[in-house]
């Protein structure tokens, strides 16, 4: 039988970074086996469920470009299919109603704890049939009760469990939902899964899902369960480490690229390469040489990513991103130069997309700056001789290109004996309105003759010495 991986996520939150790589091993691992990858969403928890979030995982999922093959299937369309396995299970003996009250439970609890044992159903109803199955029940599996519950995970080599650590579990509640544990499996079987890469977290799980299986009459798949992400603290990856819904990271400026490889890199590597294209994932991943030992999260490590995709990217590439968050910031392009030679401009310097939005405010529309002290500090100290020679001069060039106002600025700069950065400096919050720019005079060539003069002659106009 050929590959087929799943991703199920709960809607009861967001896509986060731990969901998404969990995804991603999953998708990876289907793609680089030539399989199908299957995404099914979790949404029988209604109470707890939140609203947009299936929207929101499947943007995320698109966003990061792991398209499914199959799905998205929805467990609460299938809850016929899980009664008709349940009865199954009665039938075969495999299952047994329970009719125990509350009070009777919290009895034998209680009686346990007293022993200091853990809480273990004692099949009561098990041994008293011939109850009225239309009276309030739930249906337990009938569990193995010596013995071990074992498999070889992929991440984390051979893991066992005592089959005397599970009791009889619901698998049906008295409302006639099906659980958790029941409904995955039986949601694995119908589609056919070979191979589940999942959280850690879901490790204590494992035991009674293979007690289905087992009850089934059929092998599990295998298991692979993906260590957790850490923040830079040690703890478990929080929103307080800065921890997102994904398209959070969109909104901050992350290309999707630099997001995916930072992910992969989480527990897995190749060699010691750090960059890597979605083919090179796809042919590359093995899921046997993910760590067992927890990841920390590194926001700068993923800026640094994301700088250098920014960087490699080509302006067409990158101008639906940009002009997105354009959108966000209420930046209008139409007044001023055009948009890929900004990009083209700025695409060495920028760390996220957002960073590269606000720096177009530089090009676009009326005047503005980021620094109105340093701002008036230079108005005050400024030689309005020097620059309104400049002025003199931009104005008189013809080809309004880089080397030739780079040209003008140092002959200023010799003839009046004034060092480039007392130029420089002024001139990029005069004209650009910030500190850090690219090079002064591919900053202007690109703004513009016309927007270059109009902003230095009203800099002029301000200077205390005139």
């Amino acid at each position: 039988m050929s590959v087929r991986t799943r991703f199920a996520p709960s809607p009861t939150g967001f896509l986060h970074v731990g969901g998404a790589r969990t995804a991603l091993y999953s998708w990876l691992y289907a793609r680089h086996n030539h399989g199908k990858f299957i995404l099914r969403i979790e949404d029988t928890d209604v109470e707890r469920e939140k609203e947009g979030a299936v929207d929101a995982i499947l943007d995320s999922m698109k966003w990061l470009g792991m398209y499914w093959d199959e799905g998205p299937f929805y467990q609460t369309k299938r809850l016929e299919r899980y009664n008709e396995v349940v009865d199954q299970l009665l039938a075969s003996g495999q299952a047994y109603r329970c009719y125990c009250s509350e009070e009777r439970l919290n009895a034998l609890k209680a009686q346990q704890e007293k022993n200091k044992e853990n809480f273990i159903y004692d099949r009561h109803c098990l041994h008293h049939l011939g109850h009225d199955p239309s009276l309030p029940h739930v249906v337990r599996l009938k569990s193995p009760q010596q013995g071990i519950a074992a498999w070889d995970d992929m991440i984390r080599g051979r893991i066992e469990f005592s089959n005397s650590e599970f009791d009889d579990f619901i698998i049906r509640r008295t409302d006639g939902w099906p659980t958790y544990n029941f409904c995955v499996v039986v949601d694995d079987i119908d589609m056919q899964m070979t191979h589940i890469i999942r959280a850690e977290e879901h490790i204590n799980n494992t035991p009674k899902q293979i007690y289905v299986y087992r009850a089934l009459g059929l092998e599990p798949p295998v298991f692979a369960h993906v260590s957790p992400i850490l923040g830079d603290d040690g703890k478990k990856l929080s929103k307080r480490h800065g921890a997102a819904n994904v398209m959070q990271y969109q909104e901050e400026g992350f290309l999707p690229e630099a997001l995916r490889n930072y992910l992969v890199r989480l527990g897995w590597g190749h060699q010691d390469k750090e960059i890597f294209s979605l083919d090179e994932m796809i042919s590359l991943f093995d899921i046997n040489n993910v760590s067992n030992s927890p990841s920390a999260f590194n926001t700068e490590k993923l800026l640094w990513l994301n700088k250098h995709y920014i960087a490699a990217a080509t302006a067409e590439h990158l101008l639906p991103d940009l002009q997105w968050q354009l959108q966000r910031l209420a930046i209008s392009t139409e007044d001023g130069p055009p948009l890929e030679r900004v990009v083209m401009l700025l695409k060495t310097r920028a760390r996220t997309m957002k960073e590269m939005a606000e720096a177009c405010r530089s090009y676009y529309g009326e005047y503005q700056c980021n620094n109105q002290e340093t701002y008036q500090q230079l108005l005050a100290s400024a030689h309005p001789t020097v620059f309104c020679e400049i002025y003199q001069r931009f104005s008189t060039i013809n080809d309004w290109q880089s080397a030739e106002i780079n040209q003008v600025i140092g002959d200023i700069s010799k003839e009046f004996g004034t060092s480039l950065k007392d130029i420089n400096m002024p001139l990029r919050l005069f004209i650009l309105g910030a500190k850090d720019t690219p090079s002064l005079n591919d900053c202007l060539a690109v703004l513009g003759k016309e927007k270059t003069l109009n902003r230095l002659h009203a800099a002029i106009e301000n200077m205390s010495c005139k």
